[in-house]
C-alpha cells in the first residue's frame, strides 16, 4: 500500500513537472543551482581554453595571433550561449559588452551584439500576472486591444502596441517577472567568477562593469525612474523641433508597467529605409549629433542606450520633416560639473590637436601616464590621427584595422585605464561607441559638421561655467563677448565648407582662378 502510494506520489509530481515545464511557469534556468553551476561551468572552461591554446606558441608570432583570435571567438561564443540561457541581467551585461567596440576584441563585440536581437520574451501567463499584480485589474478591462505579440523583446521587459479603453493606442512596456528577484544574485555571481578569473588572470580588469550595472540596474528596473527621466529629456530639449519622446500615461504605469504614447519608425542605422521615405541621412546623423553633444557637454544628462532599437527616425507627413524618437530613458549618467568641463576641454584640445591640453586633461580625468592610449580610446582613433588633428581626415580602412589589432595588443593596458577613470566615463564611452555604430551604417563618420557643433557646445558649456564663477560684471561681458567671437569664427568656418562643397562654391572659385589667370 505505502509502494503504490510512493509510485502515484513520484507520477503526480512528474506529471506535475512536465506539465509546469510545457506551460513555462517552471524553467530550469530558474533554479539557483542551474544558474550558478552553468555558469561555473562556462567560465571555467573558457578560462581553460586560453590557459592550454597559447600555453607552447610564441608570443607575437603569426600562429599565436591566428590561434588567439579563435580562442576570442570561441569564448565569446560560450559566452553568448550563457547570456541566452541564463537570460535578464546576463544579457544586459553581454549587450554592454557588445557595444564596447575599440575596448575589446572585435571577436567578442561582433558576437555578443547579436544579444540585443536575442533578448527572452515572457509567456502570455506572464504578462497578465505582471499586469494584474501591478495595476489590480485584467488586461480586458484595461484595453480594447492588446497585441500579445511584443513589438520588440530587451533583456529586463518587452513593448506590446495596445488600445486604451478612450481608444488611445499606447506602448505598454512590461518587465520581465523575474529579473527583479534573480539580478542581485547574478550580479553577485559575475562579480565572484571575475574575481576569481583575476586571480588567474592577473592582467584582467574587469571589475568596472560590475560595479556599473551595481549602480545602474536597480534604476533601470524602477520603470517610474525611467518615466521620469523621458519627462525631463522631453523639457530639456522642447526647443529641438526634430526630437520626439513619448508621453507618459502615469495612471496606468507602475514600477514593473509603463504605457506611453505609441510611436512608430525606422531605426536610425536602417539607411535603405530613409532612402525609400526621402529622409536625408546626413540631416538625422548631424541632429543626432547635435543632440548627444548637448547632453554630454551642455546639461550633463545623457542618455547611455542609443542603439538602434531605441532610437528611431520618422518623416512628419504634414510638416516634411525628419523627427528623431528617442525611446527606453532607463539608462542616463548625471555628470558632475567637474567632470564635465575637463571633459569638454579635453574635447577643445582633441579637435585643436593641442596635445598639452590633451595630457593636461587626460592625466584630470585619470589616465595618468597612458593619456595617449586614453585619448585614442576616447575618440576611436589611431595615435597619429590624433597628433595631425581628428578633424583633418575621415576613419580610413587601414586605420581601423590598425585600431581594431592595437585593441586585442592592448587590451591589460585598457582594462587598466577603466578601472582608473572615472565612474562617468564608463558610460560615456559605451555610448560613444554606440554613436559611432550608428554613424558607420549611415556611412557619416567623423563629418566636420560633427565636430563644429561639438566645438559649440564646449565654448558654450565651458563660458556659461566661466560666468557662474566669476563676481566681476566686466569679467563676465568678456567672458561672453569671447564666446560670442568663438562661436561666430565657428559659423564663418561652417559657411566656408557649404560654399567649398556647393555648386556656387565651385562656380565663385572658378571665376577667381579666371580672373587671376588674366591678371597674368
Amino acid at each position: 500500500m505505502a509502494r503504490r502510494a510512493l509510485k502515484l506520489a513520484s507520477l503526480t509530481v512528474a506529471a506535475s513537472g512536465i506539465y509546469l515545464y510545457g506551460n513555462k511557469f517552471l524553467d530550469p534556468s530558474d533554479f539557483g543551482v542551474v544558474r550558478v553551476g552553468r555558469t561555473i561551468a562556462t567560465t571555467a572552461l573558457i578560462t581553460y581554453d586560453y590557459l592550454t591554446s597559447l600555453r607552447s606558441v610564441p608570443y607575437g608570432s603569426e600562429e599565436y595571433n591566428f590561434l588567439k583570435s579563435q580562442v576570442h571567438l570561441r569564448s565569446a561564443e560560450r559566452l553568448r550561449k550563457l547570456c541566452c540561457v541564463n537570460r535578464g541581467t546576463f544579457i544586459k551585461v553581454g549587450q554592454h559588452l557588445g557595444a564596447l567596440d575599440y575596448l575589446l576584441p572585435e571577436e567578442y563585440t561582433r558576437t555578443l551584439k547579436v544579444l540585443h536581437s536575442q533578448a527572452p520574451q515572457s509567456t502570455r501567463q506572464e504578462i497578465e500576472q505582471v499586469i494584474r499584480e501591478d495595476l489590480g485589474k485584467e488586461i480586458k478591462e484595461l484595453f480594447v486591444s492588446f497585441e500579445y505579440t511584443p513589438l520588440g523583446a530587451a533583456s529586463l521587459a518587452q513593448v506590446h502596441k495596445a488600445v486604451l479603453q478612450d481608444g488611445r493606442t499606447v506602448a505598454v512596456k512590461i518587465q520581465h517577472p523575474k529579473v527583479q528577484a534573480q539580478s542581485s544574485k547574478d550580479i553577485l555571481l559575475i562579480e565572484v567568477l571575475l574575481l576569481v578569473v583575476k586571480q588567474i588572470f592577473p592582467d584582467f580588469e574587469f571589475m568596472w562593469l560590475v560595479e556599473e550595472a551595481k549602480k545602474n540596474l536597480p534604476l533601470e528596473l524602477d520603470f517610474l525612474h525611467e518615466g521620469r527621466n523621458a519627462e525631463k529629456v522631453a523639457d530639456m530639449f522642447k526647443n529641438f523641433d526634430f526630437l520626439k519622446v513619448p508621453r507618459i500615461y502615469w495612471e496606468l504605469s507602475s514600477s514593473r508597467v509603463l504605457l506611453m504614447e505609441f510611436m512608430e519608425g525606422g531605426q536610425v542605422n536602417d539607411r535603405a529605409y530613409m532612402e525609400r521615405n526621402g529622409i536625408d541621412v546626413n540631416e538625422i546623423s548631424r541632429n543626432l549629433g547635435k543632440l548627444y553633444s548637448e547632453m554630454i557637454f551642455v546639461n550633463g544628462f545623457v542618455h547611455c542606450d542609443p542603439h538602434p532599437g531605441n532610437v528611431l527616425v520618422k518623416k512628419c507627413p504634414a510638416s516634411g520633416k525628419a523627427h528623431i524618437i528617442l525611446l527606453d530613458h532607463g539608462l542616463y549618467q548625471v555628470l558632475s560639473e567637474s567632470f564635465r568641463m575637463d571633459y569638454c576641454r579635453l574635447w577643445q584640445a582633441l579637435i585643436k590637436a593641442d596635445m598639452k591640453r590633451v595630457q593636461k586633461y587626460s592625466r584630470r580625468l585619470g589616465a595618468g601616464d597612458m593619456y595617449p592610449l586614453f585619448a585614442c580610446v576616447v575618440t576611436a582613433r589611431s595615435w597619429e590621427a590624433v597628433n595631425r588633428g581628428i578633424d583633418k581626415s575621415p576613419v580610413s580602412a587601414s586605420e581601423d584595422m590598425e585600431i581594431r589589432s592595437n585593441t586585442a595588443a592592448y587590451l591589460p593596458q585598457i582594462t587598466q585605464l577603466l578601472n582608473n577613470v572615472p565612474r562617468q566615463m564608463l558610460l560615456l564611452l559605451k555610448t560613444n561607441d554606440l554613436l559611432r555604430g550608428i554613424e558607420l551604417a549611415l556611412n557619416t563618420r567623423a563629418s566636420a559638421s560633427s565636430f563644429l557643433n561639438m566645438s559649440r557646445c564646449c565654448i558654450r558649456a565651458v563660458s556659461k561655467y566661466q560666468r557662474s564663477k566669476s563676481h566681476s560684471l566686466y569679467r563676465k561681458a568678456q567672458i561672453s563677448l569671447t564666446e560670442a567671437l568663438s562661436l561666430w569664427q565657428i559659423s564663418l568656418y561652417e559657411l566656408f565648407l557649404w560654399l567649398k562643397g556647393s555648386q556656387l562654391g565651385n562656380w565663385v572659385i572658378a571665376l577667381l582662378r579666371r580672373r587671376h589667370h588674366s591678371m597674368y
